[in-house]
């Protein structure tokens, strides 16, 4: 079965590096599938989980809060703002920090405000999202 070089990497270091036959992102434009001889592409990246699926078909999921993908035939490199391993997510600290971000949404009143708090309302739903489908699989 052919393969595609993994790493995953964020200002705090390397979080992953591995081979994969499978690697899912959440692209601006809509989730993307990475297969081994895709071709070329970068494309930046929304909050959300990058699931990576080995050779022998486990799954391993990651969250991050954004950043840039790059694909090449042979590798696949996601350069994230803030990644965490899913087992690193807490559901509880994830509702608690969206609940925040729609508190602030409703109290912003200048333009600058609102797209700051849409953003971090995006973030931390996403980051629930992903605990919760983590949680499920545990």
């Amino acid at each position: 079965m052919a393969t595609i070089q993994v790493d995953i990497v964020s200002a705090e270091g390397e979080i992953h590096s591995g081979d994969a036959a499978m690697v899912f992102a959440p692209a601006s434009m809509g989730e993307v599938g990475i297969a081994p001889r895709h071709a070329p592409m970068l494309t930046t990246l929304k909050p959300g989980e990058v699931r990576v699926q080995d050779p022998d078909g486990n799954e391993e999921a990651f969250y991050i809060t954004g950043g840039m993908l790059e694909v090449q035939p042979t590798r696949v490199t996601v350069l994230a703002d803030t990644a965490l391993r899913g087992d690193q997510l807490d559901e509880a600290a994830a509702l608690a920090a969206q609940q925040d971000a729609e508190k602030a949404l409703e109290g912003a009143s200048e333009e600058t405000d609102v797209a700051r708090a849409q953003a971090e309302l995006a973030e931390a739903r996403a980051r629930y999202r992903a605990a919760q489908k983590l949680k499920g699989k545990r």
